[in-house]
């Protein structure tokens, strides 16, 4: 499978930044304390984080199943994109983790083949 081409290393590039985004965002969540340091929304952010890490490695080796794992990377970004707008109230750093969030789960979608969220 010869997935070596703009649309993989965009997806690299933004599963790399969502990675670094969630893993500092899940930091200066703990830091806020009450719901932001909360378990669900902890676990949401780490589960963001180490599968976008996963479809890094999988498609920088070219693995024939980067792109099923796109499709539930993106299905974990989601919820964690949602988990940061519903606490964000102005915060910057978690407004960023949402954004790019969505970004990568778009990029995740159109890697996997599953097209556009609707």
């Amino acid at each position: 499978m010869a997935m070596k081409n703009s649309k993989n290393e965009q997806c690299i590039r933004d599963c790399a930044e969502c990675s670094m985004i969630c893993a500092k965002c899940a930091h200066h969540c703990l830091g806020m304390g009450g719901e932001h340091a909360g378990q669900e929304h902890q676990a949401i952010m780490r589960d963001c984080a180490e599968i976008c890490d996963l479809a890094v490695a999988f498609m920088s080796r070219e693995s024939r199943h980067a792109e099923h794992l796109c499709k539930e990377c993106a299905d974990v970004c989601e919820p964690c994109a949602e988990s940061c707008e519903r606490m964000a109230d102005g915060d910057t750093m978690m407004t960023r983790c949402a954004e790019i969030c969505r970004t990568c789960a778009e990029s995740c979608r159109q890697m996997s083949g599953a097209g556009p969220r609707r």
